[in-house]
């Protein structure tokens, strides 16, 4: 029998590579995304019968509830959401920083995923689901120019462990995943297209790839139902941690 996952963000990085593996392995795929030409790029890829599109925006509560009211009946029977719609944006320290860029990240990182989590969460328990949040290792390590959105990943990070404890006794299985270096569009939405900023961040360092992540979650939601992962910590061999800072008079 084939299971149904609900991917936020399905239209790059993480998301799309979550989508084409989990369809590789026969489950019925709901992606979301803003972008409306990806996701029909994805249904004409791996076909109308394996993937249906929702095209809205995360921050949009109505378009949520719309996308959720009006699923075909093939694809109403989840199993499984993973809540990887989510951005950085600028590098700059707080006191440089956009307000509006800031909102922007918790309205995403934050709010989007408490309500499609809220709207899920019936369903989810009548399946005896799971849901894989896709949070970061800026949840536990600050880094200069991280503000906002380390706080909007540790958000996620013990958001999850609540769910986990809120959800006891109902079945269904809650994780964390918090990647580190990952290349993919991350850094170019987060220095508004700069893709030199991205390749120089990257350089030499064997990052870790979508198609890593993506392999990752589908270990996580293919163990046996009575194994729970609550967290999961992972980051290029090349990349592991720094010292504190000092400022010295």
């Amino acid at each position: 029998m084939s299971r149904t996952v609900l991917i936020t963000g399905a239209t790059a990085g993480f998301g799309l590579a979550a989508a084409r593996r989990f369809a590789a392995d026969g489950w019925k795929i709901i992606a979301t995304g803003r972008r409306a030409e990806r996701l029909d790029a994805l249904v004409s890829e791996l076909g109308a019968d394996v993937v249906h599109p929702c095209a809205f925006d995360i921050r949009d509560a109505a378009a949520i509830d719309a996308a959720l009211a009006n699923l075909p009946e093939a694809f109403q029977q989840i199993d499984l959401l993973i809540n990887n719609a989510g951005l950085a944006l600028g590098t700059g320290p707080a006191q440089e920083a956009d307000l509006a860029q800031w909102q922007q990240m918790v309205d995403t990182n934050i709010t989007g995923l408490m309500t499609i989590t809220h709207r899920m969460l019936a369903r989810l328990i009548e399946r005896k689901g799971a849901i894989i949040n896709i949070s970061s290792v800026a949840a536990n390590y600050p880094y200069r120019g991280g503000n906002a959105y380390g706080g909007t990943k540790a958000f996620v990070r013990q958001f999850s462990l609540g769910l986990r404890s809120d959800l006891h006794g109902t079945g269904v299985r809650v994780t964390s995943i918090e990647p580190g270096m990952a290349e993919t569009e991350f850094t170019l939405v987060r220095t508004g297209g700069d893709q030199a900023a991205s390749d120089t961040l990257y350089a030499g360092v064997d990052p870790m790839t979508a198609e890593d992540i993506a392999e990752t979650l589908f270990w996580v939601a293919n163990l046996p139902a009575h194994l729970n992962i609550n967290s999961i910590e992972l980051m290029p061999v090349k990349q592991s941690f720094a010292g504190f800072q000092v400022a010295r008079d």
